[in-house]
This record gives structure tokens, sequence and C-alpha cells, in this order.
């Protein structure tokens, strides 16, 4: 007897080595699809997030794109980097390290910023509430970022943490009441921004309590893939509206 192979999607993830909550969630949103899309992780070295020279230096360009090398052995159809630092560091930061890797490995390129920004513009968002466990100095680059982009943030709430590996001690619960504060301000959306944070869980809940949108770092990233894969993202539920959005992307 034979058996044809297994062939699905894979959806390669290039993760902070500190990070510990986007593989697990990310593993959970893509159960739906069984082996036909599949989510395969490849780390560098991220321990703090400062504007610190030895913080901003973990995102120069050799380390990322030697993991990204070694994740293209494994064949996925995209590499996501599945971090926030444009944030902070601006959009045009993610484009060039996309076409970098691209340009290393043959594979299609994308991240959480340039899929929030796919997002942002297809909901034509222009009032944003803002959650981070980030401290002040990165969050004032985040918005003023954001304005850059026409985007003014309503209100935020953040932990003044620099760990990347303590932002997940975080329970889920905490992070909800953080976006259920920032909720007030009556944005048109809100953003959980950071990979390894536990946003995820409460976005659902949230939008139902109070009709805003609950956009998680991970589900943006989570639905991008999927859909810039050509897999249909609304077959992912319980993590809120994120994947029925991409989904209805022309």
């Amino acid at each position: 007897m034979s058996f044809p192979p297994v062939d699905g999607i894979r959806i390669g993830m290039l993760t902070p080595s500190s990070n510990t909550v986007l593989e697990p969630y990310t593993s959970a949103m893509f159960a739906p699809f069984g082996d036909a899309a599949t989510a395969h992780f490849g780390r560098f070295r991220v321990v703090e997030i400062s504007m610190s020279e030895a913080s901003q230096s973990q995102f120069t360009l050799e380390p990322i794109l030697d993991a990204a090398e070694r994740l293209a052995e494994a064949k996925p159809h995209l590499i996501a980097w599945n971090g926030t630092s444009a944030s902070w560091l601006g959009l045009e930061k993610d484009r060039a390290l996309c076409s970098a890797i691209t340009e290393r490995t043959g594979v299609p390129a994308t991240s959480t910023i340039l899929a929030y920004d796919t997002l942002f513009k297809a909901m034509n968002v222009r009032r944003l509430g803002v959650v981070t466990p980030y401290i002040e100095d990165i969050e004032s680059r985040m918005i003023a970022n954001y304005a850059a982009q026409g985007i003014e943030v309503t209100a935020t709430r953040r932990l003044d943490d620099k760990g990347n590996y303590s932002f997940a001690t975080y329970l889920a619960e905490q992070v909800g009441a953080m976006v259920e504060e920032v909720a007030a301000s009556k944005p048109d959306a809100i953003a959980i921004v950071c990979t390894n944070f536990r946003g995820a869980p409460e976005a659902a809940r949230i939008e139902a309590a109070t009709g805003i949108p609950v956009l998680d770092s991970v589900a943006v990233t989570a639905a991008h893939c999927l859909r810039e894969t050509g897999l249909d993202p609304s077959r992912v539920t319980g993590w809120g509206s994120v994947f029925a959005r991409f989904a209805a992307l022309s």
C-alpha cells in the first residue's frame, strides 16, 4: 500500500529567542487546518526591549538573515518576522528586512507590522488604542510612527517592562484589563502590540462587550500569513475578529 506525501502550506516564522507565547498560540490558531497549514519557527537573540545600544543591536540584519536561511531549509512558502520592532523603528525597517530575506533565501517575506499596516489601511483606522508591555521611550516612538501614518493614538496602557522573556509572565486577564481601559477612549481599533503578550485569548470577549476591534499581534500575523498563502483565515475562530477581517480583504 502506498500513501501520497504530506505537502501542505508551510509558514516559517522568525521568533525572538526569549519569546514563549507566539509559538503555542500560533500553532493553536493553525490547528483547524491540520497538515494543510503548519507553522515552523526559527529564533534569533532578543532578550531586552529598550532604546539602549545593546537592545537595538539585536535587530541588526545579519543575525536575522542567518536565522532566515536556516528556516528556509524547511522549504516554507512564506517567511514572517513575527515581532513588532518596526512599530518603533519604522515601517521601512521591516520593508528592507523582508526584501533582504527574500533576496537571501528566495522565499517571500512579511512581518507583523506590515500585516498591521495592511489591516489598518483596509479598516481605515484613524484613531487607535495601544496596549504594550514596553517602556515609555518605546511607546513614544510608536505614537510618533503611527502619527506619520495618519493614525492618532487615543489612549495607551503599558507595563514599563524591558525584559522580553517577562512579557509572557503577565496573565491574559491583566492584558485584557489594560485593553478595557483603553477602550474607554472609543478608538476605531485597539492594537495589542507585542508577540510575547497574552492578549489574543481576551480579544473576542472584549470585542463582544465594547464593539471595538481588538487586534492582537500574534493573531494579526497568523491571519495575514494564512491569507498571503492562499488559505482562508475565517476558518480560525475564538481569537477575535482579526481572522474574519483578513479573510474579507480583497
